[in-house]
């Protein structure tokens, strides 16, 4: 049934279990009567929403033991690292390891601390905990790219954008927290696959969105129902909850890839125009989008060696889906073709026509700071090494096959290269 649940505010969540998980074990399952097609098989096994429901119910059924089962060594690094989360080369694999899988709750409260927000709202650290740890373990741990590692990932460079002077001279302790409560959820409950797998096999998330940013709406209609549960602001007035429920909307919401150029053309114009007012709060939540937007495909601005993982990680997250739409003889979707789809050619072209246009535009705004300056010198020597591995790989195919000939996908990755 509708997993949304209307609150006092108005604001539809979702409950916690109706995630929209892809669980590949059911859809292996070869039991079910050959008269039904494969289309018909992959729609039916994925509606049922109710196991996914139970199984996560009793995943909740555990003992409340302590997160931090670690030696003073790890934790002394982990608080070490901490001293240096506003670096831009702060390792977050790293931090994940030495925090035993929780670098996100680590992360946020930690952040929460330094940004002085648990004093201004007057939380409580319990019920803070407990909000956070459930966002992270409604990441799903399986996913190689979308798991609470990316979201811990994007939280830190949110907390990098946010002290930038021409951004952070204007921040009210509201926005802050909405940017990192953000930047924390925006992917929760990921299932693993986009958009169009979701709308082509008739998810039942692509009916009640109605195909439109269904994935982004699922992650703040969870965060939503995760904040109603938890309670943590359950002692601040209506009004205040209720701004913060929509922001925390509009933010995730910008985060949807389609609405990329929608964003790119309303930066360009209030940078073009020097209008921007960041005394107003609605151009100060524009720039916490934009700055949102940034962090979340800010990994080809990384150091080579955390880039490099991160692109082995999302491009295998796309490969499985395209294994899984072939088993089930679905048309594969762009860029999860394993076999015509290379990681250097995906990254290229990510870098060149989404990543490069948004951070050249963010170095605009903030006015050339060593960081846009460090993150733009990353990209650049990045995109060089894909464009080097992607040569090496064309010279070999070259070498395998007399013909000289190379996939459609390379040929088209190599005129994309050449358009100015």
């Amino acid at each position: 049934g509708d997993a949304r649940v209307r609150g006092q505010t108005g604001v539809l969540s979702e409950r916690r279990g109706s995630y929209p998980f892809i669980d590949f074990r059911l859809l292996n399952n070869t039991t079910l009567s050959g008269e039904i097609g494969t289309k018909k098989k992959v729609k039916r096994l994925l509606s049922f929403q109710r196991y996914f429901h139970a199984s996560r119910l009793l995943r909740g059924i555990v003992p409340q033991a302590s997160l931090y089962l670690l030696d003073e060594d790890y934790l002394g690094q982990a608080r070490h690292m901490l001293s240096k989360v506003g670096m831009w080369d702060f390792d977050i694999f790293l931090f994940d390891r030495l925090t035993n899988g929780n670098s996100l709750v680590t992360l946020l409260c930690h952040l929460f601390n330094v940004h002085g927000l648990i004093h201004h709202f007057q939380l409580d650290m319990v019920t803070l905990h407990r909000f956070l740890v459930m966002v992270q373990e409604d990441y799903h741990s399986q996913n190689p790219y979308h798991n609470a590692v990316h979201a811990a990932d994007v939280t830190q460079a949110m907390h990098c954008y946010l002290r930038e002077p021409k951004l952070a001279n204007f921040l009210t302790p509201s926005d802050i927290m909405l940017g990192l409560l953000a930047a924390a959820a925006h992917d929760v409950d990921h299932p693993g696959v986009n958009q169009p797998f979701l709308i082509k096999t008739k998810h039942h998330l692509a009916s009640l969105y109605q195909n439109v940013s269904v994935l982004e709406n699922h992650h703040w209609r969870s965060t939503i129902g995760m904040l109603r549960e938890s309670r943590l602001l359950a002692h601040l007035p209506k009004e205040v909850t209720q701004d913060i429920e929509q922001q925390l909307g509009s933010l995730i919401l910008a985060t949807d890839i389609n609405r990329q150029n929608e964003f790119l053309i309303r930066l360009k114009s209030h940078l073009d125009n020097q209008d921007l007012r960041l005394e107003d709060a609605q151009d100060r939540h524009f720039m916490l989008q934009i700055a949102l937007k940034c962090a979340d495909i800010c990994n080809p601005c990384r150091l080579w060696d955390l880039s490099k993982q991160w692109s082995e990680r999302v491009c295998e997250e796309f490969y499985r889906q395209g294994d899984l739409e072939q088993k089930f003889e679905l048309e594969i979707s762009p860029l999860c073709n394993q076999q015509k789809d290379t990681i250097p050619s995906i990254q290229i072209g990510f870098m060149t026509y989404i990543v490069e246009p948004l951070f050249e535009r963010w170095a605009q705004f903030t006015g050339d700071t060593p960081l846009s300056e460090n993150m733009l010198n990353h990209l650049r020597r990045n995109k060089a090494k894909w464009r080097s591995l992607l040569h090496k790989q064309h010279s070999s195919s070259r070498g395998n096959d007399h013909s000289g000939q190379v996939t459609g996908s390379q040929e088209q990755t190599l005129n994309e290269e050449e358009t100015p």
